[in-house]
């Protein structure tokens, strides 16, 4: 078969059943942790180099296209490899097992939060925990800005961009992304019709064709998360946390579903549970509307990605590794992580300085201890020092608000 055929891509030899994928996804879905650098790591050491279910060359175009494409890594790298050899069946029920164990977990921990939430001992953990989410996301935003950024002018002129608008307007804008793709294509790899031109490249800079719709219907929530989520899907690039800063924009700025403390608690259930960071989703639409806030969260958040992946996979071997494609994808990346960078600012702000500018000892301690250690202990898991902190909160909260 030619190699550039639009078709699921044949092995030479399958020496496992769909079954048997799906169990495999269904049990990282439910003990892999560590985020997404962590979750597709497990995938390539168990199912090429162990296993040999997938060859080297499968695995590293199911990477770069989720790289490239819009939503969470891990979860579309599982769809990839289930699409490789199991075509749409495959990479379907490959990205619902991968993504079901976890979402499952955030049900449960979203009931307990609702029911229970007004408890003390609730207050407690999420007190530490809050602060240590602060410290796991800037730690993360560093890891990101030195393995992305690198020494390259543009780029850094890009990142501060994003980073002080996210700050300024505490929003994180749609625009900015594309933008930022667009003008490093532009510089790069700019096409011959453009260099003709003469044309500059903030004039293809279209704030305002592109710029993301406001919903004004409050009674229609359901539909707001359904509309909110997909713009979350399909337009967010980077690691599992550069959905953080647009989650906030919309659900705590726009629409006030959470508050800041709420936020915060979202994303520490996402580090403390197995699965994708972006699973929050699911928690967050579950305090909104229940059950199905939670659902249609989940759904708009994950179909995106799923149809993102599926519908190039068969042709990104042909066309993928273009300069003019790669270039847009660094300039998005480079605005995701400012935004990223931008968010712990607002997010550090709210959380730590409660009552204007003093700030809260003991938050502000938790959040430094946390920072050192990961900054100092390389294997440290952030699911514990979720965990610790959450110990920490039950000690100190009563005697910090009693």
């Amino acid at each position: 078969m030619n190699e550039d055929s639009p078709e699921a891509i044949p092995p030479s030899s399958v020496n496992y059943t769909l079954q048997d994928l799906v169990f495999y996804m269904l049990r990282l879905g439910t003990i892999g942790f560590g985020g997404p650098v962590a979750l597709v790591g497990y995938m390539h050491r168990d199912l090429v180099e162990q296993r040999r279910w997938l060859t080297e060359k499968d695995y590293k175009e199911g990477l770069t296209l989720a790289q490239i494409m819009p939503g969470p890594l891990a979860a579309q790298l599982a769809i990839y490899l289930g699409f490789a050899h199991y075509s749409v069946l495959g990479a379907t029920l490959a990205g619902v097992a991968f993504v079901l164990p976890s979402f499952l977990m955030v049900l449960v921990i979203g009931w307990a939060y609702v029911s229970y939430g007004g408890l003390n001992w609730m207050q407690a953990v999420f007190y530490g925990v809050g602060a240590a989410v602060i410290a796991i996301i800037a730690h993360s935003a560093y890891k990101l800005t030195t393995k992305s950024i690198g020494k390259d002018f543009l780029l850094w002129g890009i990142y501060l961009v994003s980073a002080i608008t996210t700050i300024v307007t505490e929003s994180e804008m749609i625009a900015l992304f594309l933008g930022a793709g667009l003008i490093t294509w532009l510089v790069r790899c700019p096409p011959k019709w453009f260099q003709r031109s003469g044309s500059t490249a903030a004039s293809f800079f279209p704030l305002g064709a592109i710029a993301s719709p406001v919903m004004t219907d409050s009674s229609q929530t359901l539909t707001q998360i359904a509309l909110f989520f997909t713009k979350a899907g399909a337009f967010v690039f980077g690691s599992g946390l550069a959905i953080v800063p647009f989650l906030y924009s919309g659900v705590v700025r726009e629409y006030g579903w959470l508050n800041e403390d709420q936020f915060l608690d979202a994303v520490a259930v996402a580090m403390i549970t197995p699965g994708p960071v972006v699973i929050t989703v699911g928690f967050i639409g579950y305090i909104v509307a229940g059950i199905w806030g939670a659902v249609v969260a989940a759904i708009a958040t994950f179909l995106p990605c799923y149809l993102l992946t599926i519908i190039p996979a068969p042709y990104f071997r042909r066309h993928g590794k273009r300069p003019g494609l790669v270039a847009f994808v660094d300039g998005v990346t480079a605005a995701a992580i400012g935004a990223i960078a931008g968010a712990v600012i607002i997010l550090g702000r709210r959380t730590i300085f409660e009552s204007g500018h003093t700030p809260d000892m003991a938050k502000l301690a938790i959040f430094l201890v946390s920072l050192v250690l990961l900054w100092k202990v390389k294997k440290l898991s952030e699911p514990i020092l979720v965990l610790a902190a959450a110990l920490v909160g039950l000690a100190v909260f009563p005697i910090v608000k009693g």
